[in-house]
């Protein structure tokens, strides 16, 4: 996988060093020039590091933004995490974002926009090499032996569909074998199960119950609303 970091402060460095370690590409974004000439000599494996501000397009450009399968923000500011997660997601298209959420309280406000909020880094790059392993599924728990799986999604921007209404979950065409089992919204407990009138907005977190085969044709097409 090709990953982008913006900030290569020591979460983000040590997140690259162990996403290279796994075999996968990273580009670190980082503004600092003395930092990053220091991790421009000490990292090794498929990498690049752009000196500049991660939450501008230019320098997005430069990290080859177009071709990522994963862009991920680890400043220690919640607002050029928020910022640059936006610009990559709006205006590059990358299949996922990822953020590091330094105040719990900004956790609401990074789900509000669809934007996947972590505070612990090493769940980031936990979750982003059980991307690479399973073809882009987080696999929360599998049962019956393997056949089923259950999979959390944060419900992106959405594209096809008015974002202050939302979409019924029952009209979000799932392939045969694959459901929406329970949503979240604001609130980190506030977990029901689907019903008859449940709506999904941006932000909110979904969890699907599918066949392991049919489970990454499911989070594509919640990804795409």
């Amino acid at each position: 996988m090709y990953i982008v970091i913006n900030g290569g402060g020591k979460v983000g460095s040590y997140l690259a060093g162990r996403l290279l370690r796994s075999g996968n590409e990273v580009a670190l974004i980082e503004r600092d020039q003395k930092t990053a000439d220091a991790l421009a000599s000490t990292l090794s494996g498929r990498y690049l590091v752009v000196c500049g501000d991660g939450c501008m397009s230019r320098y997005q450009e430069d990290a080859n933004i177009r071709n990522a399968d994963v862009f991920v923000a680890t400043t220690g500011q919640d607002e050029s995490n928020l910022m640059s997660c936006e610009i990559a997601s709006r205006t590059f298209n990358v299949p996922r974002v990822i953020a590091r959420v330094n105040s719990p309280k900004n956790l609401r406000i990074f789900r509000e926009v669809g934007i996947e909020a972590v505070s612990s880094t090493t769940l980031i790059a936990t979750i982003i090499e059980e991307d690479a392993m399973l073809g882009g599924i987080s696999v929360l728990s599998t049962l019956s032996r393997g056949s089923v799986a259950l999979n959390e999604v944060v419900v992106p921007h959405m594209r096809n569909y008015s974002e202050e209404e939302g979409v019924l979950a029952l009209d979000v065409d799932l392939p045969d074998g694959a459901l929406l089992v329970a949503v979240s919204g604001d609130e980190e407990d506030d977990m029901e199960v689907v019903g008859s009138d449940t709506r999904l907005y941006p932000g909110d977190v979904v969890v699907v119950a599918a066949d392991t085969d049919l489970m990454a044709d499911a989070v594509s097409i919640i990804r795409g609303l």
